[in-house]
Order: structure tokens, then C-alpha cells, then sequence
């Protein structure tokens, strides 16, 4: 038996758009009961804020075929019969690989994602006209057990000051789930690794000044209790949930652009698919002025190199990369014997 079809009338800048959305009775969220059709109207009721920060820009689309509970994939090359409101652009991955992805330009590109069970959208730091150039600084404060969303708050008060005096005004959301982000508009003219670095160099210095409730360490088990500054965020490919993008948890909560005086004392489950239209409504989107005045990473690629000369090199990257220039061995601590090891981090040849 065929699935029910409904049309949906999307208000494009060039018009009326007609999206037909299957199944619109499906229900995406099962612990709260929210449908496809109701993820459909929410991104239209968001679209304008969530396009400001997430649109023309490589996307991933985070899908999951039978809702929150089943298992998701990414989407980033537009598949066969994407329509031609769905835009796309050719980028480079890690692996030096081209493909196009993606690109949400217009509200009804979004709802054709949701009709493509999309619930998780994942952007680029850079823009579609130059995608190898960032046009943000972002930061993952990530709490580790033993830890809370009110201690990634602290972290985030500490974040915001040392940008501050690297000449960077910071921005924060919630992640949607336990943590926060912060983003920094930047200049678009460093690559990502430079804009690695600058993140590693900012994250090294909050390090300094809360030791004891922060740490760069990329290894789990020398994290301890802390909030884990996540500096890979930072790479090219690398995204976390954008500004107003729904998260597949069982409470349909959201990541929410905030502003700084509401930090203490937040509930981050309260921002839900159901609640941040109306929030919208009361107050607005706190991101609004975020791109109006976007700083420059030069004072912190002066603190990478001041950290490089004081024998601070450069971290781990993730797995899926190849073996970067100077990273540390790709072993666990416990796990690393030194003389299996070189000084490029290489496996050290066997006699």
C-alpha cells in the first residue's frame, strides 16, 4: 500500500514552492510524539534564523529512515533526483577527494531535506562562494562524566574571555544535547588548518587559566573530570549540530542560539522542535548581528607559534584523517611503548 502524500506550500524568496512530503504522519519522535509534519512546519517557522546560520554553506544531512531510535546515516552528495531548488557546490575532503554537496539556500530546500527523513543538519564552517575558508571560529565544550551543562557554562565565561583578547567576539548555543558551542566570527582568509590552530591556541590558553576543569586532552582516559574543549571540530569536514537544527534525542531538543545572560542557570531541554518558535517570537534570534563584524585569527596564530616555540606542537586529529605533519603517535597512552615510536610519530622502524 502506497504512503500518503501530502503537498506542503513553502514561501521561497522567488515564490510559492509546492514540496510533497510523504508519510507526514510518521512519527519522527516517539517519546513526545512529534510527526513529520510537524518537523516540516518547524522548519519553516525557523527558517529565516536557521538559514542565516546554517544556508549557503556544504551541508551533511543526518537522516534517519524510521525516526529517533533507528539507525541514521549522512547524506552530503545531493542524491539521484534532488530537485533543482536544492542547491550544491564541489568541495575537497581530507583525502584531497572532489564531490558536490549540499547547499540549503531557501525554505523549501529544507523541507525537501525533512521529506528526506533529515533530522540532524550538519554545516561547513565556510561558505559555499569559498568553502575552504572559514568564515567562523568554533569551539565544542564537550562535559565528560562527572560533569555537567553548568559546568560547560563556566568553561564557556572563560572561553568568551580569552577570545575576547585575541580580538574575537564570541557567540554561544546550546549543543541540544549536554554541551555548548562557541563560535567566533572570523575573516575569511585562513584554511582550516590555520583556523585549527588558532582554536588549539585559544583552548591551550583556557587550559591555562582552568586547569582543573578543562582540558585539551584528546585521549578519554587523561580527561578526567573536566569539560573536554574539542579543538577537531575545527577541521575541514568536521561539523556539530547548527544553529537551530533539531537533535535525534528522545525530547526533540534543539540547538539554540543564546544569549550570554542567559547562560546561568539554563535548562538546555527545554529548547525543543515545539518551543523555539515561540521563543523566536518573544525574543528574536540572539545570532543575528553574529556575522556583521567578523574578527581575525592573527593574535591567535601569534599564540600558536609563541606555544610551537615553547615546545607545544600540534594534536591529534581524528582517525578517519591521514597522518598529519608533526601530529603525536595514533595510540592510546596506556596503550604507547616510547621506542615503537619516532620522533614524527611514526611507527619506528623494526631492526
Amino acid at each position: 500500500m502506497a504512503s500518503e502524500r501530502v503537498p506542503v506550500t513553502v514561501s521561497d524568496p522567488e515564490g510559492e514552492r509546492e514540496v510533497v512530503l510523504s508519510s507526514p504522519n510518521r512519527v519522527v519522535w516517539p517519546e513526545v510524539g512529534i510527526t513529520k509534519s510537524e518537523l516540516a512546519d518547524y522548519v519553516q517557522r525557523v527558517a529565516d534564523p536557521f538559514l542565516a546560520s546554517n544556508g549557503d554553506r556544504p551541508v551533511s544531512l543526518e537522516r534517519f529512515r524510521d525516526g529517533v531510535g533507528s539507525e541514521g546515516f549522512f547524506s552530503k552528495n545531493p542524491p539521484k533526483g534532488t530537485p533543482d531548488y536544492v542547491d550544491a557546490v564541489t568541495v575537497t575532503y581530507n583525502s584531497g577527494r572532489r564531490h558536490p554537496q549540499i547547499v540549503l539556500n531557501r525554505p523549501s530546500a529544507i523541507v525537501w531535506a525533512v521529506q528526506m527523513n533529515t533530522i540532524v543538519f550538519h554545516p561547513w564552517a565556510s561558505l559555499a562562494s569559498d568553502p575552504d575558508n572559514p568564515v567562523e571560529l568554533r569551539i565544542d565544550l564537550d562535559p565528560q562524566p562527572g560533569t555537567d551543562f553548568a559546568d560547560a557554562v563556566a568553561a564557556a565565561h572563560g572561553l568568551r574571555e580569552v577570545l575576547s583578547e585575541a580580538g574575537l567576539e564570541a557567540f554561544a548555543k546550546t549543543s541540544g544535547n549536554r554541551g555548548l558551542h562557541v563560535f567566533a566570527p572570523i575573516e575569511p582568509t585562513h584554511e582550516f588548518l590555520d583556523v585549527r590552530h588558532a582554536v588549539i591556541a585559544a583552548g591551550r590558553e583556557l587550559e591555562r587559566r582552568m586547569p582543573d576543569r578543562v582540558t585539551m586532552s584528546w585521549w578519554k582516559e587523561e580527561r578526567g573530570e573536566r569539560i573536554f574543549i574539542d579543538f577537531n571540530q575545527a577541521n575541514r569536514d568536521r561539523t556539530m549540530a547548527g544553529a537551530y537544527s533539531p537533535r535525534a534525542l528522545p525530547g526533540a531538543t534543539v540547538s539554540t542560539p543564546v544569549h550570554w545572560d542567559e547562560l546561568d542557570g539554563l535548562d538546555p531541554t527545554r529548547f525543543t522542535v515545539r518551543s523555539v518558535p515561540q521563543r523566536l517570537d518573544e525574543i528574536g534570534d540572539p545570532w543575528a548581528d553574529k556575522q556583521q563584524k567578523p574578527g581575525r585569527i592573527d593574535t591567535l596564530l601569534a599564540w600558536w607559534e609563541r606555544d610551537v616555540e615553547d615546545g607545544l606542537g600540534e594534536l591529534s586529529f581524528p582517525p578517519e584523517f591521514p597522518k598529519m605533519p608533526g601530529e603525536p603517535p595514533r595510540v592510546q597512552p596506556s596503550k604507547k611503548v616510547a621506542a615503537h615510536w619516532d620522533a614524527d610519530g611514526e611507527p619506528a622502524a623494526k631492526d
